[in-house]
């Protein structure tokens, strides 16, 4: 039997924090037509879509920190980070199709890249979605213990109200220094 499992990250592109990825193979029972990419999706939606994949799926999550990621660079945090995922799953899976055109360096297993998979394949859009919604909720926990960035909105993305706090209140050890503007900024760090 032919087993299945989506891979996809989130996080990348945000100014702090790690990145997440999620494997998900998805039980047969699932309704395929509520998977969609988790950035065209309300937040309440997300939530809701995490729960039930997870009741119905096998799942797993893997992630790399911000010092992974300034060690290894964010494209090799990301694969590291699906790696885990993938060989965190209870289940091997006979194919791993992954989100994009880059698959992590892992042996024995049959890897896929499909460009824009998570608005294609119902599996790859349940691992967004996971994903999602473990980081949101991880960053969200941050933002109660540093305030003032807005984390609970932005997650780390460079909005004009991140910039503007880390301006006004410094980079601190949850942001990515080695990512622009960060990088550029002359500001103390917390």
């Amino acid at each position: 039997m032919k087993i299945t499992a989506g891979v996809d990250e989130v996080g990348r592109g945000s100014l702090m924090g790690p990145v997440y990825a999620a494997a998900v193979i998805l039980n047969r029972s699932i309704n395929k037509k509520l998977l969609k990419d988790s950035k065209t999706i309300t937040k309440n939606k997300r939530q809701l879509l995490s729960n039930y994949i997870k009741k119905n799926s096998i799942w797993a999550i893997g992630k790399a920190s911000v010092k992974e990621i300034e060690k290894i660079n964010i494209l090799q945090a990301s694969l590291l980070a699906m790696k885990r995922a993938i060989k965190t799953l209870k289940k091997k899976p006979s194919h791993v199709l992954i989100d994009g055109n880059k698959i992590p360096d892992l042996e024995n297993y049959n890897l896929k890249a499909i460009i824009k998979g998570d608005q294609k394949i119902a599996s790859i859009s349940a691992a967004s979605i996971v994903a999602k919604v473990a980081r949101d909720k991880f960053i969200t926990t941050l933002a109660k213990k540093n305030k003032g960035y807005g984390w609970d909105q932005n997650f780390g993305y460079g909005t004009r109200q991140h910039l503007k706090a880390i301006k006004k209140l410094g980079i601190n050890k949850h942001h990515r220094k080695t990512f622009s503007p960060i990088s550029k900024l002359k500001t103390h760090n917390i």
